[in-house]
């Protein structure tokens, strides 16, 4: 383990507002060329940030949410960078631990024909080392919502120590623990993934998996066939994509909502939309429908954007469509919708 870390700030500094969410994991920096270019040809490559939880975080505090992200970093100029980017959101920062002898992770975009493939520099890196004493900070006592993500269990032994003891021990009291499955094929296979990442989810008090990965992870066909797998929590969310997403509760009927038609401009960072929409209707005390609206609202602002965090409209443009009735619902076409900014 590393030694002598230096921690941003200490705490929730007196007087502040709690935190509402805490969302842990590890954000890096991305390097990306030009639209289409190659990456072993491109002489120039732009410099971006990107981070599962992070974008989570970032999506709700421009919701109006108090959030913390918390991580660690490395003290590099990339590190540097990660920590303004997600403050830059509105997010707090006061929980990231900047870790002088490993670096922050980083990976790099190669497009191609057949899509853009991603290649991962973070082995090793300053976020690879959190491990459960990562939540022992009073500064998040209070929190509401604890959110994971399956990204981090597959980064070290201690950050997979890490998760577990937040959905076992639940150091937060009184938390809701949120988990959302996000196998990374890259990071461990199917094999390694499967069970572990079943147990996890199983522990948790909200869950969200993607139809399709949870068919990859454990030969499921649909949301019924996923709560089966997953009798514990709560509530699980399975996602199908354009299709829309289904709520399935303990304590009532599934709930199916249709996904807004939408021309996509850039996949990456939807799930972690949704995920943000979902909260904040949870956070705001909204029904199960206007939860999974929400959440189809921000991915449709993601797949609208190109990059890891769109802009996000005032909330009347929500509200109004938060309140439409089904049949206006159903149809809706928000590529024929111009979005406020």
């Amino acid at each position: 383990m590393p030694t002598d870390p230096r921690q941003v700030r200490s705490n929730t500094p007196a007087g502040r507002t709690p935190v509402e969410v805490a969302a842990v994991g590890e954000t890096m920096v991305v390097l990306c060329p030009a639209p289409g270019e190659p990456l072993e040809h491109a002489e120039r490559v732009a410099v971006s940030v990107g981070g599962a939880e992070s974008n989570v975080a970032g999506y709700l505090a421009r919701l109006g949410h108090q959030v913390a992200w918390v991580s660690r970093v490395g003290d590099d100029p990339f590190g540097r960078a990660v920590v303004r980017h997600v403050a830059a959101a509105g997010v707090r920062v006061d929980q990231v631990v900047v870790d002088p002898t490993a670096p922050t992770g980083l990976y790099l975009k190669d497009p191609g024909p057949e899509g853009t493939a991603v290649h991962y520099y973070r082995a090793g890196s300053a976020a690879s080392r959190m491990d459960p004493g990562t939540l022992a900070d009073p500064g998040l006592g209070g929190a509401r919502v604890l959110h994971l993500s399956g990204i981090t269990p597959a980064l070290s032994a201690s950050c997979r120590a890490l998760v577990e003891h937040a959905v076992t021990a639940r150091p937060l009291a009184g938390s809701l623990v949120s988990f959302d499955v996000n196998h990374r094929a890259r990071l461990w296979s199917v094999e390694q993934a499967a069970p572990v990442l079943r147990d996890l989810a199983d522990r948790c008090d909200l869950v969200f998996v993607g139809q399709d990965e949870a068919q990859t992870l454990w030969g499921t066909t649909d949301p019924a066939a996923v709560r089966r797998l997953l009798p514990t929590p709560h509530t699980v969310v399975v996602k199908d994509g354009a299709v829309g997403a289904t709520a399935l509760r303990h304590d009532a009927e599934p709930v199916f909502v249709p996904a807004p038609r939408v021309t996509v401009v850039e996949p990456v960072g939807a799930g972690d939309a949704f995920a943000a929409g979902y909260l904040a209707g949870l956070l705001r005390d909204l029904d199960p429908v206007r939860r999974l609206r929400l959440g189809h609202l921000m991915a449709a602002q993601a797949l609208t954007s190109s990059g890891d965090n769109a802009p996000v409209p005032p909330w009347a443009w929500f509200e109004e469509l938060l309140a439409a009735p089904v049949e206006a619902w159903s149809p809706l076409d928000l590529t024929a919708t111009p979005t406020p900014v």
